[in-house]
């Protein structure tokens, strides 16, 4: 799926990513790179609301697993089970939200698990960046329902 696939299935799909400004900079297998303005996602101080920056950062990491789902036919819904957020710093200006599968192993047996019970938990990171610093860092249980497939 190419960048541009890619953040028009987000911006269909998922109105939020449109509404808040949500680019997709690289996908890969491993790894996926959202950007978001911080127009549309400030609040009263000037500086990005929280609950943007942690959705950007939640739809990063749903994006590698979705990604990753597609590219192996699974046809598991992902859904999110629990999500921690920390914030390091205050986001003052665009930021991005990067997302990376650290974990081959882990990955496969969320995948032999999936395929032998129809349901898999995984955790996936993400770290939000202002002008390449970390301003924050999310955490996810991800959920995947009703996989077709190992």
């Amino acid at each position: 799926m190419s960048v541009l696939e890619l953040q028009a299935y987000l911006h269909r799909r998922i109105p939020l990513a449109a509404a808040m400004g949500v680019r997709v900079c690289s996908v890969t297998p491993v790894r996926v790179e959202l950007q978001a303005p911080l127009a549309p996602n400030i609040n009263n101080g000037e500086m990005a609301f929280g609950g943007s920056a942690a959705a950007v950062a939640m739809l990063a990491a749903w994006t590698l697993l979705y990604v990753r789902e597609q590219d192996a036919r699974s046809g598991a819904r992902l859904v999110i089970q629990h999500a921690s957020m920390s914030y390091e710093r205050p986001i003052t200006d665009d930021f991005a939200a990067i997302s990376e599968l650290a974990d081959e192993i882990r990955y496969h047996k969320f995948r032999l698990t999936l395929a032998r019970h129809g349901r898999a938990r995984i955790t996936v990171g993400t770290v939000l960046e202002q002008d390449g610093l970390p301003v924050g860092a999310f955490e996810g249980d991800f959920v995947a329902i009703g996989g077709l497939s190992a």
